[in-house]
């Protein structure tokens, strides 16, 4: 029977029960998990889970954003995280309901598509897609900063800047093209995860685990010895006024939480694992919720004593702030080089959780036939989608190596809060779909209060952080999206599976 464009446009996915999920079959909601050959191994717990959404977040907003965001809202920052985590709370609790009814693979994708439609969800796909892959590759970027402060500390040897900076850099005069550039760490660190990767999710997620707790240790050594320099006056006057560069007053704090919103990029991180994790119902829910009360004390612990150990006017252009503030803190080299090792480690977690995100989106929306069906072949051998992530890996290698990281922290955040209210949108629909199937069941994680007053809070939060984010950002976000909408029409919306049953 011949579908008309609207209900192309609108086609959900209906539920698969599985064994190992729990769920009950209800007309428009849902997903399939594969437990047959080709398809992906449950093969993590609550743990596991948890260290994934703290390792895709913490490292980015606190060991980089912290030169690009204090420029712009000065100590007023501190409350540019709390609005960003309060935004990110809000959504933490759509993504745990979701999560619970849907355990699948693609994150705000598979949610957008069990509920909104096809349409709908392959938009959601093109921001995914593009918050995932800026973000690996401007965490990667900062990672060869830190790798040059460890070196310089260690050794008295820095990578040469031929080597060290990349070839298209953002200056106050425009784009600028220095040709010859290329910034070699961030590729060599992406073809490190990408080994990684290909070897498995048990073995990646692992590696993850134990590069977290390294990492949560170094932020808290930082926090220790940053406070013996904590000076109160660095806090006045706390935000912008006039005579100042930037924006003023609560201005600068919305425009600086837009900038570091991309940080909490880590619950989406959890949701796309929904297929490789045991229990996903019990365990995504909390993991989201977990990962989140983690990274914000540990988000605002590490501003507060930055921001006391030194004042804001020195942060802009700072290369591996972190440590700057400890060598100047302490007079010594010593704790800036613990730092910058620890940095090192923590980063590469980061940029290895955010490419594998990637590559398990790339991997639903292949697997529903909207792009091309090589990315959801899975390696027998290694229960993994290798070419996938061979791809994944090679573009964001030559991003990280060739662009300024300057162009990528808006983007990201644009991506990530599109993203968000997306899936707070999809919990009140997701609700009247099952009330008007008769599927409706109490118990199991909802969203408290009601399906409509978190998630409308959860999108105003979202909306008002986009107005803070810069006009070039929302000109290449348009069309990256005209992009998206070309890609739909010219291939998805005929191959998709749900097209031909």
């Amino acid at each position: 029977m011949s579908q008309t464009l609207v209900q192309k446009l609108t086609r959900t996915k209906p539920i698969v029960a599985t064994a190992d999920t729990g769920a009950e079959s209800a007309p428009g909601i849902g997903m399939e998990v594969p437990h047959a050959p080709g398809g992906l191994a449950r093969s993590m717990g609550l743990f596991s889970l948890t260290m994934i959404g703290v390792g895709a977040t913490i490292g980015t907003g606190i060991f980089f954003t912290m030169v690009e965001a204090v420029p712009k809202a000065g100590p007023a920052v501190i409350l540019s995280f709390l609005l960003a985590a309060m935004t990110a709370g809000l959504t933490a609790l759509c993504y745990a309901e979701l999560a619970f009814r849907i355990p699948a693979s693609g994150s705000s994708y598979s949610f957008a598509y069990a509920t909104v439609g096809e349409f709908l969800a392959f938009i959601m796909a093109a921001c995914l897609l593009l918050e995932y892959g800026l973000a690996a590759s401007a965490t990667a970027i900062g990672w060869s900063d830190y790798l040059n402060n460890f070196l310089a500390n260690a050794f008295g040897w820095q990578i040469p800047t031929l080597l060290r900076t990349p070839m298209i850099v953002s200056s106050p005069d425009g784009v600028v093209f220095n040709w010859g550039h290329v910034n070699l760490p961030p590729i060599i660190l992406v073809a490190l995860c990408c080994l990684l990767l290909v070897r498995g999710a048990k073995e990646s997620a692992r590696t993850n685990a134990v590069m977290v707790i390294i990492k949560l240790a170094i932020l808290l050594f930082f926090v220790a010895i940053a406070f013996t320099g904590f000076d109160a006056a660095n806090f006045t006057p706390f935000f912008k006024g006039e005579g100042e560069k930037g924006l003023l007053g609560m201005a600068g704090v919305t425009a600086a939480a837009g900038t570091v919103f991309f940080s909490f990029i880590g619950l989406d991180t959890v949701a796309t694992a929904g297929e490789e994790v045991h229990n996903p119902k019990r365990n995504v829910p909390l993991g989201i919720l977990a990962a989140l009360g983690i990274v914000t004390v540990f988000y605002l612990l590490v501003a507060v004593a930055a921001m006391g150990a030194q004042p804001a006017h020195k942060f802009e252009g700072q290369e591996a702030g972190l440590a700057v503030i400890l060598q100047n803190v302490t007079g010594h080299a010593w704790p800036a080089l613990v730092l910058s090792a620890g940095a090192v480690i923590s980063v590469f977690s980061v940029t290895l959780v955010t490419i594998y995100g990637q590559t398990r989106i790339l991997y639903a929306i292949s697997r529903d036939g909207l792009i091309s069906k090589g990315f959801h072949k899975v390696s027998q051998r290694t229960a993994t989608p290798v070419l996938n992530t061979i791809i994944v890996s090679i573009v964001v290698g030559c991003v990280a190596g060739f662009v300024d990281a300057t162009f990528l922290w808006d983007m990201v955040s644009m991506g990530t809060l599109t993203a968000f209210i997306v899936v707070s949108v999809a919990v009140p629909v997701m609700r009247l779909k099952e009330r008007r199937a008769g599927t409706y069941k109490k118990g199991g994680f909802r969203v408290p209060l009601g399906p409509y007053l978190v998630p409308g809070l959860s999108i105003a939060a979202c909306l008002y952080l986009m107005v803070g984010l810069s006009h070039t950002t929302r000109v290449i976000f348009s069309i990256w999206m005209a992009a998206a909408i070309l890609t739909y029409f010219a291939y998805g919306i005929r191959h998709s599976r749900l097209n031909k049953q």
